[in-house]
């Protein structure tokens, strides 16, 4: 698997790689780690030398431990149930609930981004135009994302939405009276054993549930690890593995085929199937339950538009040829 890494390395098909972790049944296979320019939400670090304490960017694959933390939330009385409405939960806005259109929207919605609501993501995200950045920007951001114009009926069509994430981080935090990350260290991250972690936040103060996260790869494979294992660490149920199985049950299918449960990608690869959360950039975590694999992999290819090679080229050529 070394071999097969440096000459992807040295073929130039891992451009942008900063590092890539590999389990399988826990044992860990493979951890390399590289070097190259890095940015922090858009924020330039320069030349990043990447190593086992090195925090990186997990981007959108925030979403998907945003999802995990609505399961323990949900599994404890504290977030609605995915068929409830949506818009009881934000009182502060009594014009959009009254809205009939509107009405009709479901945490479910939130959870499967077929929100129905205008919402473009597909610009920089260095751009006031990207719907998350105007988001970040707007005097109220849960106003911003519910007034975006209806565009269909939701639950008819997986659209990738920040802003879904973002009302299910308040739900979160309006249910267990806790701010998103201190939430996460108390019932997921430390639990893991995870202590060195950072969760950006916008100019409001509230932590992106989104986008915001920063891990240490290492950290990324031990989330990967959970739900390989069914929501149980060291013997402990950390997550509830009804919930698991709801979330990575397929509902909607992306503009490009895989399947999308609850703020996760649900592929086949090789023959395997595959749950998956991507994050801008190439960053990734792969999980592969018939083969017992867990695979975490950080990138530096920021809003590039063929940014998916590099994460891609890791799992085929590098690991799969010698688990799969």
């Amino acid at each position: 698997m070394r071999d097969r890494l440096d000459e992807a390395l040295r073929a130039g098909r891992l451009d942008g790689l900063h590092a890539v972790l590999a389990a399988r049944d826990g044992r860990l296979l493979l951890e390399h780690y590289g070097s190259g320019e890095d940015h922090s939400w858009g924020n330039s670090l320069g030349i990043v030398e990447f190593g086992p304490e090195t925090l990186h960017d997990i981007r959108s694959v925030t979403k998907s431990v945003t999802a995990l933390l609505y399961g323990i939330a949900l599994a404890d009385g504290l977030v609605p149930a995915p068929p409830e409405p949506l818009l009881p939960h934000f009182p502060h806005h009594p014009d959009l609930a009254a809205d009939p259109l509107r009405a009709r929207l479901t945490v479910e919605h939130a959870l499967t981004m077929s929100l129905g609501l205008e919402w473009r993501e597909d610009l920089p995200y260095d751009s006031p135009a990207n719907a998350e950045i105007a988001m970040e920007l707007a005097p109220d951001r849960y106003r911003y994302i519910l007034e975006r114009p209806v565009v269909e009926a939701p639950g008819t069509r997986w659209s990738y939405c920040g802003g879904a994430t973002a009302l299910l981080g308040h739900l979160i935090a309006g249910g267990t009276g806790q701010a998103l990350p201190d939430y996460a260290r108390d019932t997921l991250f430390e639990p893991l054993g995870i202590t060195r972690y950072e969760w950006l936040a916008g100019d409001d103060g509230v932590a992106s549930a989104a986008s915001g996260l920063r891990l240490v790869p290492r950290d990324l494979l031990r989330i990967g690890e959970l739900v390989r294992c069914d929501g149980m660490w060291r013997g402990q149920p950390l997550v509830p593995a009804d919930w698991l199985r709801t979330m990575l049950r397929p509902r909607l299918r992306t503009e490009w085929g895989a399947g999308y449960g609850y703020h996760w990608y649900l592929e086949s690869v090789a023959g395997h199937d595959l749950a998956a959360g991507m994050g801008n950039g190439g960053q990734r975590l792969y999980v592969l339950p018939d083969l017992d694999l867990v695979v975490a992999v950080t990138a530096g290819n920021y809003d590039h538009p063929e940014q998916w090679r590099t994460p891609l080229a890791v799992l085929d050529q590098v690991i799969l040829p010698e688990v799969g």
